[in-house]
């Protein structure tokens, strides 16, 4: 464990509390509003589905308030919004992710975000600063516990609760001190475990939901005094020590207030797990080139990736759509067989307790085969790439490599295509209007005095 010459906690609070809006370059007020455009587009319209639904339920019995905006159901007390938003903004795994730290910041450092400003009244610009915090925060503590967290460890529920509490911290202008309490606060509550994948189960929407609520009771907490361990990362019995193994707290502090890591964020163009989704645009792209003969003239499809992706999207013949979403066979597949991987591509009439219904995709999935690749693994997380040979029946063989998928700053796609997915998301369930009032918010942030109005019209 690489530890800093001053405690990494006290210095991650420090310059939290310190931080100001005018501090964020041009570039990276651009990059948050980008990453609030995307949240808001997943938010919506999770929030029609049956967890989000659940969970609305559940949120309305801990008892009534107008303090926040909750997606699909109203207003509710701030943590119990962020909790709500939180589940909501997972469910359609079409939320941002980020290579290094292997997280989703949006689900639970937005919500919080949100719940706070809006409870407290705070301009559009605190609002950005502080979501700029959170992705800060979580990405660069992701960055130190992992690739080894990961094992275990679903880093948007554990890592992402520190970059709520920021988040949620900067919104009450907490001090240093105050600050280093919500850290404390938000780091004995980080949890969650990678088990749910084993059933497909609702855990993986909660964990960002609860994150977004630790995150606001920890500071809510810290702003009464209430007090937290001082030492939450680095110390003998912390979250480092804790959740990993040769973490490097120093990558909490590398660059810290110079670089932005929001920047780095990555944009998801198919609704399933982001480890598929490099295959996914090599086989969109083979299939767009010149030797592509359809699906059936394919004798094999040989992928090789990396390990701790494969672990996750290894499963070879899902019988549910929350499987599929985590099987990279399916996945590319479908991408192979019908050149897109949108939500339609996951409706449960596709699947049945024996796998996939459909005899021509399974027979597709029967000729993809899935290995591991150490030359890959060595990249990871740094990249997310893949290693892919199209076998023809004829004896053809293309390869074809990548690093990144696209959405990634070094496949960088544009804020239109992002608003276009919002409509793509939205429109259908909530009108084209709703749409169009979500981006126009999305793009007002700046010139917003009050945040408890900028999304109130989208709360139904």
């Amino acid at each position: 464990m690489t530890t800093a010459d001053q405690p990494v906690t006290r210095r991650l609070a420090a310059f939290a509390a310190q931080a100001r809006f005018a501090d964020l370059p041009s570039a990276v007020v651009a990059d948050t509003r980008r990453a609030v455009l995307d949240w808001l587009g997943s938010a919506l319209a999770g929030a029609l589905e049956p967890p989000a639904r659940m969970t609305q339920r559940v949120v309305a019995r801990l008892g009534r308030s107008d303090e926040a905006t909750v997606f699909g159901a109203g207003r509710s007390a701030a943590a119990n919004a962020a909790l709500a938003n939180g589940v909501a903004s997972h469910i359609l795994e079409l939320d941002d992710v980020h290579k290094g730290s292997a997280l989703h910041a949006a689900a639970p450092v937005i919500p919080a975000a949100l719940a706070v400003a809006e409870r407290e009244h705070r301009t559009g610009q605190a609002f950005l600063l502080a979501v700029a915090l959170g992705y800060d925060a979580a990405f660069r503590i992701g960055e130190a516990v992992n690739p080894s967290h990961y094992r275990y460890w679903h880093p948007t529920g554990t890592v992402a609760t520190f970059g709520a509490a920021l988040a949620a911290g900067s919104l009450l202008d907490l001090d240093e001190r105050a600050m280093l309490d919500a850290l404390g606060s938000a780091g004995t509550q980080s949890a969650g475990l990678w088990e749910f994948n084993a059933d497909g189960a609702m855990s993986k929407h909660l964990h960002p939901g609860k994150a977004a609520f630790n995150g606001v009771l920890a500071a809510d907490l810290a702003r009464q005094g209430f007090t937290g361990a001082s030492r939450i990362l680095e110390g003998d019995r912390g979250f480092f020590r804790a959740t990993s193994t040769g973490g490097d707290a120093t990558r909490v502090i590398d660059g810290l207030g110079k670089t932005w890591k929001v920047s780095e964020n990555c944009y998801k163009l198919h609704a399933c797990c982001g480890h598929t989704h490099t295959a996914i645009d090599v086989a969109l792209d083979h299939r767009a080139g010149a030797t592509w003969q359809g699906a059936g003239a394919l004798a094999s499809v040989e992928i090789r990736t990396y390990a701790p992706g494969y672990e996750i999207v290894r499963e070879p013949n899902p019988g549910t759509p929350y499987q599929a979403k985590f099987s990279l066979p399916y996945c590319v597949a479908v991408a192979l067989a019908e050149g897109r991987v949108g939500l339609e591509q996951f409706t449960p009439e596709r699947f049945s307790a024996n796998g996939v219904v459909d005899p021509g995709l399974r027979s597709l999935m029967e000729r993809i085969h899935v290995t591991v690749d150490p030359d890959v693994t060595a990249r990871y997380p740094a990249e997310w790439g893949t290693k892919v040979a199209f076998i023809g029946r004829d004896g053809a063989v293309v390869e074809r490599t990548a690093a990144f998928p696209r959405g990634n700053p070094e496949n960088p796609v544009s804020t239109a295509l992002l608003e276009d997915k919002l409509r793509d998301l939205v429109s259908p369930r909530l009108g084209a209007a709703v749409s169009e009032r979500a981006i126009a918010a999305v793009n007002g942030l700046e010139q917003c005095d009050d945040m408890a109005e900028a999304f109130r019209e989208l709360s139904q």
